[in-house]
């Protein structure tokens, strides 16, 4: 037989592995506000101005071989507790993943671009995620890539995240494992791993008995959707 036990009620969540939870009538709100303030003072920015978006649309970043070099542990502290933060600031990943790139002997280059980061998250510190109340179990993905976006490898970046309802549930930012040799190309490989994630999400979601038969995916390339619709040019992506 099975024996009963009691458990104990430690009352409503609302402070979780550094995940800030705000339970409403509404919905829930996530966030890392004392996270970020504490970021700020850690690394000495609490005076610094305030910056209205993480990166310049023109930012730059290659090795930087002839810069200055910058303290690297300090550095990598820098980029870890930014990642972290990136558990609910999916606007700050791509700069963030950006940066995590030259850990190994960072320059001055790099380090002002971070200092840029957490100069956005001062004037930012109580964005988060809002999970409404009462929306339907819709799931969508969305694609894009950034072309040949790396000039050290010639490599694109693939952009996905996936809407469930009307709430934000998963992001990626991640470098393309082979070089594209078109546009076209970039953009498949991107709608390719954003599909692979849908259907991966869809088997979760069984488990909890939402079925869903219909999985809408967006993606802003013509050509890279007549790709996957056109069985008999399924030849020239073998390469991919």
């Amino acid at each position: 037989m099975q024996k009963e036990f009691e458990m104990s009620t430690t009352g409503e969540l609302n402070f979780f592995l550094g995940l800030q939870v705000k339970q409403m009538e509404h919905g829930i709100f996530l966030n890392q506000t004392k996270y970020c303030i504490e970021l700020i003072k850690k690394f000495g920015m609490k005076k610094c101005k305030e910056s209205y978006t993480p990166t310049a649309t023109s930012t730059y970043l290659d090795l930087d071989e002839k810069g200055k070099s910058v303290d690297e542990s300090r550095y990598k502290g820098m980029v870890g507790s930014l990642l972290y933060l990136t558990a609910s600031r999916p606007n700050i990943m791509l700069s963030v993943c950006l940066c995590a790139r030259y850990q190994s002997n960072p320059k001055e280059s790099h380090l002002v671009i971070v200092k840029r980061i957490i100069k956005y998250l001062k004037g930012t510190t109580n964005v988060g995620l809002w999970y409404p109340k009462g929306t339907s179990l819709n799931l969508t993905g969305f694609s894009d890539s950034d072309f040949v976006g790396c000039k050290l490898d010639r490599k694109s970046t693939s952009g996905t995240c996936h809407i469930l309802g009307s709430s934000l549930v998963s992001w990626n930012c991640k470098n393309q494992a082979c070089v594209t040799l078109s546009i076209i190309e970039a953009e498949y490989i991107a709608t390719r791993s954003c599909c692979a994630q849908s259907l991966w999400m869809k088997q979760q979601l069984e488990d909890f008995r939402v079925i869903l038969n219909h999985l809408p995916l967006k993606c802003d390339n013509t050509s890279a959707i007549n790709l996957t619709k056109n069985l008999a040019m399924h030849s020239r992506t073998k390469h991919i």
